[in-house]
């Protein structure tokens, strides 16, 4: 919400400057999101009358003009604006006054004739964009009188950032309750009184929604000139609180909504027809709105109707055909309570927002609708003239919010603040934001007002206590007490430790919305039937991610987009899918019903495996390289892997991730498919895991070093082409005995001297002993004996 200063002073004017009653609103619970003067600093410009304005001799779109301002000598000034004519009273910056910008105004010659000042636009004063012409003032504006004075552009703005929680903050009236409470400044609320009816013009008013909107007021003020200009105090103020005006009626009802916090609607009664109807809309009806859009009412959208057709969208905006005109002699004025269950979400539903919905869907006054109407009678009979008629209302009572006491102990507010306070204290703090206090034996009972919608339990009491009392004079105390040592084991990581391994190895953490494109788990996942969001944030985040892998390739699209070719990136969060048939999901405290949300862990490595230098020649990063890193991050322990197929990764360059057997992610190329759609160069490399099985360590074990000599042995194996180096590997450490330390794949070679459909597989092995120097005969036995192994197991031979 936004407002002006001065006119939050005429309602309450504690002895504080604009930054310290910044201050305070903010540590009250009222954030204030910004501040701006209304104007910038300028000086030496006053009001002015033209009393003549004659065409520039030797210039044909400059005027001479004369000026009077104030000192009874009238002053030549040169001027260009189209509207300058005799008898506008003008801004006028005199000789030696100071423009925004620092430009200061000098006496000069124009076209050879002398100018002694300069008559000011709004632009020219930071006033406004308009570049029309000069500044127009009123007509009982003071000639002479400094221009600061006479528009009060000694100002401030503020903007607030309320929670919706604070609707009755939605106004000056409300926010200078809250600052009296705050300073204990004396309140002047705005004057309301009753508007005595002097004619019989009448509208009947029929609830068919009760339950919506339990009370309507309604009033036909005759006779209105609605061609008045809104006086300058009331457009300022509109101005600003950010709103624009328009015409005299409606610039009234938004001043008062401004000024109380109820919404207003003002219809031309020449056009509507019987009685006013608040109802449901029918089948078929259709409205076109004020801002020009035609909408199909949905069936539980509140309409104002008459007997012939609808009219407007109840608490959110009023129809084209009835709104008020130049033209209007006869308003129909609406003042209404609208439940907050009754327009929440309403004008979303439609693509747009008012300022009526926004604050009936945060909760308004319900007994303020009689006094709102009155004022904006008087205003009306004041500015526009006219005879008012008695003022209509239509209640259901039983309909209407019932405000319940709400029980508070003294000893709970001091025990959640942390502070001694005396119930008496509290009772007092209480009852300067207007709540009702009854002083029980053991505790407080407190009513709230009607306009209070966020007083409900003994925590919001707490809550007024405290903002009340103020956040600063809370003492911050040290927490004493005894502190035990957590539990510590080796053979566990926990994420940060993940984040430290891949971040040592020179990749960097991104966090990515778990909310996806459906295409991307269509083409990446093969996922027909994602989880859906009822209410995506935007169309292309529609579902929920059931891998990783997506989101790091859009990161390095957007890397490259930006001329970053070398990414290697991680991410560690939850993925979401639904249970496979036959599956069950177990209850971790974390899964949603019906879902299960697994941790997962994915890197992406992209462009050359080392950053650009002198030491190394460049070489792009590849399969091996990202195994690598999946291999550092889990050693000791020893990863194996097989051939897999994913719509994500290139056939033939992707294989599965085992740990001790069970399958726990992938690694592999992209697929060219979407290198190609995504623009990503050469194919990145990726991995994906879960991240659980990353937090188990293995827990580091002594061993003796051994000071004999160690055997080396090269063993070339042929094997047919369908078997794995990884088969071939896992079959000799199964035969190896303690004596071998270390078996290790050093090449693979297919073509000449290997038959057709077979390749060699050349393993480096290492063995020694810690106690003594091993014989021949020992390694041909231990070298005999996996031959045997792998003949048997997979098929090899002895390569000759």
């Amino acid at each position: 919400m936004q407002f002006s200063e001065n006119w939050l002073r005429t309602f309450v004017n504690p002895p504080l400057d604009s930054g310290a009653l910044g201050h305070l609103m903010t540590m009250a619970g009222l954030e204030v999101e910004e501040t701006h003067p209304v104007a910038p600093p300028f000086s030496g410009v006053v009001v002015a009358r033209i009393v003549e304005a004659e065409k520039h001799p030797n210039a044909d779109k400059l005027k001479l003009c004369k000026v009077d301002v104030g000192t009874g000598e009238l002053l030549q000034i040169v001027c260009g604006a189209p509207n300058a004519a005799a008898g506008m009273k003008v801004p006028c910056a005199k000789v030696g006054g100071v423009l925004p910008g620092d430009f200061v105004i000098k006496a000069a010659k124009l076209r050879g004739v002398e100018s002694f000042g300069m008559l000011c636009s709004g632009r020219e004063l930071g006033l406004s964009e308009d570049q029309g012409g000069l500044h127009a003032l009123e007509e009982d504006a003071p000639v002479g009188a400094d221009i600061r004075e006479v528009l009060d552009l000694d100002d401030t703005c503020f903007v607030i950032k309320l929670t919706p929680n604070r609707a009755d903050c939605l106004s000056l009236t409300g926010v200078a309750r809250e600052v009296a409470a705050l300073t204990g400044a004396a309140l002047t609320p705005a004057p309301l009184s009753l508007v005595p009816p002097a004619g019989d013009a009448r509208r009947d008013i029929v609830l068919d929604a009760p339950e919506r909107c339990p009370r309507y007021c309604g009033r036909v003020i005759s006779g209105v000139n609605a061609r008045v200009q809104t006086p300058g105090w009331m457009k300022d103020c509109l101005k600003r609180s950010g709103l624009r005006p328009i015409h005299a009626v409606v610039d009234i009802t938004n001043y008062v909504m401004l000024e109380l916090g109820q919404p207003l609607h003002a219809f031309d009664n020449a056009h509507l027809s019987g009685a006013i109807h608040v109802r449901l809309p029918r089948s078929g009806e259709e409205l076109r709105l004020l801002n020009e859009q035609m909408v199909k009412p949905a069936p539980d959208t509140l309409l104002i109707a008459d007997e012939a057709r609808a009219l407007a969208l109840a608490g959110i905006m009023g129809g084209s055909e009835t709104g008020v005109t130049d033209e209007t002699t006869e308003v129909f004025l609406e003042s209404a309570f609208f439940t907050p269950e009754a327009i929440t979400g309403q004008a979303r539903a439609y693509g747009f927002t008012s300022d009526a919905s926004h604050r009936f869907e945060r909760g308004v006054d319900f007994q303020l609708q009689r006094p709102a109407i009155e004022r904006a009678t008087q205003l009306i009979l004041d500015i526009c003239g006219g005879v008012p008629g008695p003022v209509e209302e239509a209640r259901a009572d039983e309909h209407l919010p019932c405000r319940e006491e709400v029980a508070l102990r003294p000893a709970r507010v001091r025990q959640v603040l942390g502070i001694e306070m005396d119930a008496e204290v509290m009772r007092e703090l209480l009852e300067r934001v207007h709540l009702t206090v009854r002083n029980l034996a053991v505790e407080l009972r407190v009513t709230p007002p009607a306009f209070r919608f966020d007083i409900e339990t003994e925590e919001d009491l707490i809550e007024e206590i405290a903002r009340l009392h103020g956040y600063d004079n809370i003492p911050a105390i040290e927490p004493r007490g005894p502190l035990g040592m957590l539990a510590s084991t080796e053979s566990a990581r926990t994420d940060w430790d993940v984040r430290h391994c891949l971040a040592g190895r020179g990749f960097q953490e991104v966090v990515n919305y778990a909310f996806v494109d459906s295409a991307w788990e269509r083409d990446f996942c093969a996922n027909d039937a994602p989880i859906r969001l009822a209410n995506p944030i935007a169309s292309q985040m529609d579902v929920m991610r059931s891998s990783l892998i997506p989101g790091l390739v859009s990161n390095l699209a957007t890397n490259r987009k930006r001329q970053q070719n070398r990414v290697r990136v991680f991410e560690l969060g939850r993925c979401f899918m639904r249970p496979k048939q036959g599956e069950t999901v177990s209850g971790s405290g974390d899964e949603v019903p019906g879902f299960y949300q697994p941790r997962r862990l994915a890197a992406l490595a992209a462009g050359s495996v080392l950053p650009e230098q002198w030491g190394e020649s460049a070489r792009a990063v590849d399969f091996f390289d990202l195994k690598g890193d999946l291999e550092a991050l889990f050693a000791p322990r020893v990863l194996t892997f097989a051939p897999v197929s994913r719509p994500a990764l290139h056939p033939g360059r992707a294989a599965s991730v085992f740990l001790e057997g069970r399958e726990i992610g992938v690694i592999g190329e992209v697929h060219p498919v979407w290198v190609q759609r995504f623009e990503l160069g050469a194919a990145p490399v990726v991995f994906e895991v879960d991240l659980d099985a990353t937090l188990s360590a293995l827990c580091p074990e002594a061993d003796e070093i051994s000071r004999m000599p160690a055997v080396l042995r090269d063993l070339a194996l042929v094997v047919p082409m369908g078997v794995s180096a990884q088969r071939v590997l896992s079959a000799l450490r199964e035969a190896a005995p303690a004596t071998v330390r270390e078996i290790v794949l050093f090449d693979v070679y297919q073509g000449k001297g290997i038959e057709s459909g077979c390749k060699s597989l050349a393993f480096r092995i290492s063995m020694q002993d810690t106690q003594r120097t091993l014989e021949d005969a020992e390694v041909d036995e231990a070298i005999s004996g996996l031959l045997r192994h792998v003949e048997r197991a997979v098929g090899g031979r002895l390569r000759i």
